[in-house]
């Protein structure tokens, strides 16, 4: 594993044993990383490279545009996803792919609640990802349906897998529970 900063972003980069091997790019915390890719080896995943993004300031990094608070100890999504977009396909990807061992078979994107709102969202702006993943992807962000539903994505992606949560429909906040 090697570690990069970019622009105050820790890279971890997870490289496979062979050339070609597809990369996933993970927007994740950072005390988590390690344990998704051990995890992922105990199960036997065919070989990839994962390069794992944390340190994001996560209501901005991952939200596509302002939406605020949805409690009252909570904080504003400030919308920075385009401008990290920029940053992972411009400075991060070439980075890191150019210490993987030979170019990826393929790019995915994955990511977990905001980031797995962004994963799908990176969909509508880039061709780049041939696959994403969205875990308890924070669909209840105020007006992704509609955007969706009125875009296309830039690449039809070769497989698209989603999960949701079982908790977002039982709480009383109305914003979340549309899941």
């Amino acid at each position: 594993m090697t570690s990069l900063t970019i622009e105050q972003k820790r890279v971890d980069i997870y490289p496979s044993a062979k050339p070609g091997s597809p990369v996933i790019y993970l927007n994740t915390f950072s005390n988590a990383v390690n344990s998704v890719y051990k995890n992922l080896m105990a199960l036997g995943c065919p070989d990839f490279c994962l390069v794992a993004v944390s340190e994001l300031k996560w209501d901005h990094d991952m939200t596509p545009w302002y939406m605020g608070p949805i409690s009252k100890h909570d904080t504003p999504c400030t919308g920075g996803a385009d401008d990290y977009l920029k940053l992972l396909l411009d400075e991060i990807m070439p980075e890191a792919e150019a210490l993987l061992p030979g170019a990826p078979a393929w790019r995915g994107l994955a990511g977990y609640s905001l980031a797995g709102l962004f994963a799908l969202y990176a969909l509508y702006q880039t061709d780049v990802f041939a696959r994403a993943a969205s875990m308890s992807g924070s669909f209840w962000f105020e007006g992704i349906m509609e955007y969706v539903c009125s875009h296309e994505m830039k690449r039809k992606p070769d497989c698209l897998y989603f999960s949701l949560g079982d908790k977002e429909s039982s709480t009383d906040n109305p914003i979340l529970n549309v899941v």
